[in-house]
């Protein structure tokens, strides 16, 4: 779900991947719809690759939205970004083991942001379900009704083509006309 939204530094807001040009990404802002290039010189980062710092292993952003999505049941979240104390004290409930020293209060306030504007646009589904383990048995299933295909190296394929090649009748190739020329005179 997160992987098609992107960061850009410098430019406020998200932006989800429409399509790739020769020199840029075109992306659309998330709130207003509007499209527009992203440079290879800008600083561009889908939310799917950015992780949190804890004490213990680093937790993905998806995680930390579905916490927060969690304790919000759903709605935006509604607290004073200028507050750190309030910040912190809030980030703290959605995620306990946050690293106090290297998570810093712009992190937090540019998290809540992020899941306020995604849960306005009504991109809810932070955290992909993993595959289901029936469509694995019937892909497994069709797979043996298959007759198994032959398999064969380049040198077999070719051997098998002088093979039939020999054993094929030869075609005789009709007399040459004489030309003027290799006569001899």
């Amino acid at each position: 779900m997160l992987k098609r939204v992107l960061a850009i530094s410098g430019k406020p807001g998200l932006f989800e991947l429409i399509s790739q040009a020769t020199n840029a990404l075109i992306v659309e802002d998330v709130e207003t719809g509007k499209r527009m290039p992203a440079y290879a010189n800008d600083k561009v980062i889908s939310l799917a690759d950015i992780a949190i710092y804890t004490e213990g292993e680093e937790v993905p952003l998806t995680q930390v939205f579905e916490n927060i999505k969690k304790k919000e049941n759903g709605n935006k979240v509604e607290i004073n970004l200028k507050d750190n104390d309030l910040l912190r004290k809030y980030f703290g409930e959605a995620l306990p083991n946050f690293d106090q020293d290297r998570v810093y209060n712009n992190d937090i306030r540019k998290v809540i942001r992020w899941y306020n504007i995604l849960t306005a646009a009504g991109r809810t589904d932070f955290v992909e379900e993993a595959p289901k383990e029936e469509p694995k048995k019937a892909e497994t299933q069709k797979a043996e009704e298959k007759p198994a295909a032959k398999k064969t190296t380049a040198k077999k394929a070719a051997s098998e083509k002088a093979e039939e090649a020999e054993e094929a009748p030869k075609k005789k190739r009709a007399p040459r006309k004489k030309k003027a020329d290799d006569t001899g005179k």
